[in-house]
């Protein structure tokens, strides 16, 4: 199982970007799909989520209305979609995959992914 997150980097406030992960190694579609985030000195922390089929997108309450979760199950991808990123963004942002959303709740998908660093200087 590999998930394969990419696309952090350097950004300002109120930029966009978009993190990619890669999953092979599964059935990327029979899965849930989310996004983790760990800021230094803390834990770790879930931050969207979407159902196999894309018909269903869960957010925490920091990001809601401006981060936007959506997967290609023909490419076996999932994306973050981030606009108006603020400081308290900066992070290592992890992917995971997981059967249901209690997983996400409680930080126990089955499987994560490696992280990538965003950023966001003021």
């Amino acid at each position: 199982v590999q998930l394969q997150a990419s696309g952090g980097g350097l950004l300002q406030v109120g930029d966009s970007l978009r993190l990619d992960c890669a999953a092979s190694g599964f059935i990327f579609s029979a899965y849930m799909m989310g996004w983790f985030r760990q800021a230094p000195g803390k834990e770790r922390e879930f931050v969207a989520s979407i159902t196999w089929n894309g018909g269903s997108t869960f957010y925490s309450d920091s990001v809601k209305g401006r981060f936007t979760i959506s997967r290609d199950n023909a490419k076996n991808t999932v994306y973050l979609q981030m606009d108006n990123l603020k400081p308290e963004d900066t992070a290592v942002y992890y992917c995971a995959a997981a059967r249901y959303q209690a997983q996400f709740d409680t930080s126990s998908p089955h499987f994560w992914g490696k992280g990538t660093q965003v950023t966001v200087s003021s």
